[in-house]
């Protein structure tokens, strides 16, 4: 793999303005502990912001800061105060934190945010054009630049771009509500590889590709034009051995050795050894259902008395955004709520909610991780959340019980933990019982789960899982390419046609020389279609086939003036030029009657879909229908239709959005080949699109031209992306 370069909104690194000049300073924790190692293994850049609005500097501490970063093998994107509070507070955080996390009602729906988001993506994007080169990999991270993918794809179409969503992607229902929803969804699709915390965020991703831009996702693949693009869960971990090896630090210091929150501490736990902690640690945001979290301790108090005087809930809250009004309110309710329940029920020796509003050092957050019996960590929504790992790592007496939010994506790796719905505050006060009335023993046993479970996947194999799977995305568009009729293989086969006396051309019409309709009858052939036709027909060493799963008269009518061989139904019936048409076998519709009453019943269940009838074969369609409905009523037909079918010489043809009961015994390539019979040609060729035209590739000669419309594996020989370069193609062979 060539180098690899980091994209986020922010560098690695804080720095900070002196009278001297300027203190660079790594950053701790998350995604700048799991990159620095892969962006300097593999020789790239970290493109990001530096922190300091550029007006506050001069041109010359500009450069300062660039030189500086140069050492760093990072580049600095400098973005002016208007820059920062348009794109970043605005559309950022005031339109995509709240919509991805649920909070529509939070939304600005500003266009001046929109713009200045667009304009500082491309900025992003040039910086990277300017270090990347040919077949290097740039890695993307986060929500403030869903756009940079796409933006440096059309630039440069050679390199291997990966994207990371560090936060939820919601629902379609939530998602569709943005006016900028189909850019963003294309911005992220100029990337070779798309990553989520869980399995439910991708689903929802690939719900949104499929419903707004009609791409088919076929497992964890998404199958555009030139090339296929993956996604998949990867659930973010963090340096666990940090955590533990500082943890185990603070329990061997001496007292002289101890910092003074760590002194008040043992103190409390001195003067009454019965005394329980509760510990919870958030930024200031609205997603991190801080208010419900105060107000089910205040229910656990009332329900269960016993524990007033006993149990003491430690409330870290870092600020955050102190000057948006939300914000402002959010703080209110939390001073207001805390005062409210020490008022109620503090005594002169005993505060129920120790309160701070501030940030605290490492040292001082491994300390009240080691010192709390239980961890309360309950956002109503969160991508991840890595505060639980974080209290798991540092719990090295295997002590502990985690409560965790079922809405943090961390809680499909915690089935250990107990967890909540955080909109319910009976079950949270119950949950904090239940967690301090845990014995010790059923403790350890969850705990020592939980942490081999986090240990493994640390930060560091979550990042080399991620480059990992971008090699693989790799191979995949190599094997793609592989197939791919290049200029150079065009020019190798338009040599082989044009040397051949005689050739037979086999043409599947829908997907192929057409693109898909919703309805399939608007899928007439258009002008350049027509003389592309009369082109290929003009020359009499050409015997060109319609062949299709189309109805004979539907070709007849639309294809009759041209002087080209039709075989349609998937290749019941033929009509040679200039003859009448002939079955190719002798087939029945005897079984219409059994099979139509089902299809009419799945017509009625699912909305936008309608039945098909050709000579022998019905056909159900569901291009119109809601893509996941669709697919899952076909599954279900399907599986129908085998136990249907067992004792009848029928056949389940699926192409594409269509399922298809036809007369066993027939299909493309039995078709292809009686044609052929008998006749002397030396060049064929064959395009197809779907799965129905594989037996047509199948069966014929090995010498045969056989291409495959679509990234699909196949057995044809070569692959086209498109119904335009199908077109290309057959211009190509006649010019």
């Amino acid at each position: 793999m060539n180098k690899i370069h980091i994209v986020s909104n922010r560098l690695p690194l804080s720095i900070a303005q002196a009278d001297d000049g300027f203190s660079f300073t790594p950053s701790v924790g998350g995604l700048a502990t799991g990159m620095r190692s892969i962006y300097k293994e593999f020789g790239g850049q970290w493109i990001g912001w530096s922190g300091i609005p550029s007006d506050d500097l001069s041109e010359d501490q500009l450069n300062e800061i660039d030189e500086r970063l140069v050492d760093e093998n990072c580049k600095a994107v400098h973005l002016s105060s208007e820059e920062i509070n348009l794109y970043y507070e605005g559309f950022s955080n005031n339109v995509i934190w709240p919509l991805f996390h649920y909070f529509a009602q939070y939304i600005e729906y500003n266009v001046d945010y929109w713009e200045a988001y667009k304009k500082v993506n491309q900025r992003f994007a040039d910086q990277v054009l300017e270090v990347a080169d040919e077949g290097d990999t740039i890695w993307v991270h986060d929500y403030q630049l869903l756009l940079v993918p796409q933006m440096i794809r059309e630039k440069k179409p050679g390199v291997t771009i990966g994207f990371f969503l560090h936060i939820p992607f919601p629902s379609l229902e939530v998602f569709r509500i943005l006016p900028w929803r189909k850019e963003l969804i294309t911005g992220m699709l100029g990337a070779d590889l798309i990553g989520f915390h869980t399995y439910d965020y991708e689903r929802h991703f690939f719900s949104s590709v499929r419903r707004l831009l009609g791409y088919e996702v076929s497992f964890n693949q998404i199958h555009m034009e030139d090339r296929i693009i993956l996604g998949d869960a990867f659930p973010m971990g963090i340096d666990y051995d940090k955590f533990k090896s500082k943890a185990e630090e603070v329990f061997r210091k001496s007292l002289p050795e101890k910092s003074e929150l760590h002194k008040e501490l043992e103190k409390y736990f001195l003067m009454s050894p019965d005394r329980k902690l509760i510990l919870s640690i958030d930024r200031l945001d609205y997603t991190k259902g801080i208010p419900n979290r105060i107000r089910a301790f205040e229910y656990f108090l009332e329900k269960y008395p016993e524990y007033r005087n006993k149990v003491t809930l430690i409330m870290l809250v870092v600020p955050s955004r102190a000057e948006v009004e939300q914000y402002k309110l959010l703080k209110s309710e939390i001073d207001e709520l805390v005062g409210r329940i020490n008022g109620r029920f503090g005594l002169i020796n005993y505060t129920p909610i120790w309160y701070f509003y501030r940030s605290l050092p490492f040292d001082n957050l491994i300390e009240l991780y080691s010192s709390s019996d239980v961890a309360l960590v309950t956002p109503v929504r969160d991508g991840m959340n890595l505060v639980a790992k974080e209290y798991i790592a540092s719990r090295v007496n295997q002590t502990g019980v985690m409560v965790i939010s079922e809405m943090a994506g961390v809680a499909k790796e915690l089935g250990e933990a107990i967890i909540i719905n955080p909109n319910n505050e009976p079950e949270i006060a119950d949950a904090i019982h239940q967690a301090l009335m845990m014995p010790l023993d059923e403790q350890r046993q969850r705990m020592r789960i939980l942490q081999q479970r986090i240990s493994r996947y640390d930060v560091f194999k979550w990042a080399a899982e991620f480059v990992a799977a971008l090699k693989k995305v790799q191979a995949i568009q190599r094997n793609f390419l592989a197939k791919k009729i290049t200029n150079d293989i065009k020019k190798s086969l338009v040599k082989q046609f044009k040397g051949a006396e005689k050739r037979a051309i086999f043409l599947d019409y829908d997907g192929t020389l057409v693109g898909f309709k919703n309805d399939p009858q608007a899928a007439k052939p258009d002008e350049e279609l027509h003389e592309i036709l009369t082109s290929l027909e003009s020359d009499p060493n050409n015997m060109v086939t319609i062949i299709s799963g189309r109805d004979r008269d539907t070709l007849e009518r639309w294809l009759g003036d041209h002087k080209v061989n039709l075989i349609t139904e998937h290749g019941v019936w033929l009509r040679r030029i200039g003859e009448d048409w002939e079955m190719i076998d002798n087939l029945n519709a005897n079984w219409k009657p059994l099979i139509r009453p089902l299809l009419e019943s799945y017509v009625d269940r699912t909305p936008g879909t309608f039945i098909e009838e050709k000579n022998y074969s019905l056909v159900w369609h569901y291009r119109k229908a809601e893509p996941e409905q669709g697919e899952m009523r076909a599954n279900e037909l399907k599986d129908e239709l085998h136990t249907m079918i067992a004792n009848h010489n029928l056949e389940i043809m699926e192409g594409n959005k269509v399922i298809e009961v036809k007369a066993g015994g027939i299909n493309k390539g039995v078709a292809a080949m009686r044609f052929l019979n008998n006749k002397k040609v030396d060049c064929i060729i064959a395009l197809g699109d779907d799965w129905t035209d594989e037996y047509m590739f199948r069966e014929l000669p090995q010498s045969a031209i056989t291409v495959k419309v679509g990234l699909k594996n196949t057995a044809a020989s070569y692959k086209v992306e498109s119904v335009s370069s199908v077109r290309s193609l057959l211009k190509a062979l006649v010019e």
